[in-house]
């Protein structure tokens, strides 16, 4: 794949990227789930690749609004996007362990899978990038 040479083009393959991950945390994790714990397995595991998904096109959408503002706009966008994130987390996290077909264990790795890959995609997508000044 071509480095990106736009904004545009740089937040096309992020979220490219993030969809990927977000398809293969739930394939190989459902699996892995299932054969675990069976069905809630399963479910976990698919919950964690939603919150991959939304969570990684978040942070694009996020970054890409907060480009067409102004550097405080910009830096203020992004770090409340980044604090909405972790309430909307820490509250979704505390109902889904209310919940009884949840296995712990299985959404646990999956969520650490999606964290870890969506850090792994913003950095390699930015550190690739042909960016200049401006565009």
């Amino acid at each position: 794949m071509t480095n990106p040479t736009n904004t545009n083009d740089l937040f096309k393959l992020v979220l490219k990227q993030g969809t990927l991950l977000a398809a293969a945390i739930a394939a190989l994790g459902a699996g892995m789930g299932f054969l675990i714990a069976g069905e809630n397995g399963t479910n976990s595991a698919l919950i964690g690749a939603l919150v991959a998904f939304l969570f990684n096109g978040f942070t694009a959408f996020t970054v890409w609004l907060g480009g067409k503002l102004p550097l405080g706009g910009f830096f203020g966008l992004v770090l409340g996007g980044w604090l909405v994130k972790i309430v909307l987390f820490m509250v979704a996290m505390m109902w889904l362990k209310t919940l009884d077909w949840i296995h712990g264990p299985t959404l646990f790795f999956a969520i650490v899978a999606s964290i870890l890959g969506g850090l792994t995609i913003d950095a390699l997508a930015v550190n690739r990038a042909r960016l200049t000044f401006g565009s």
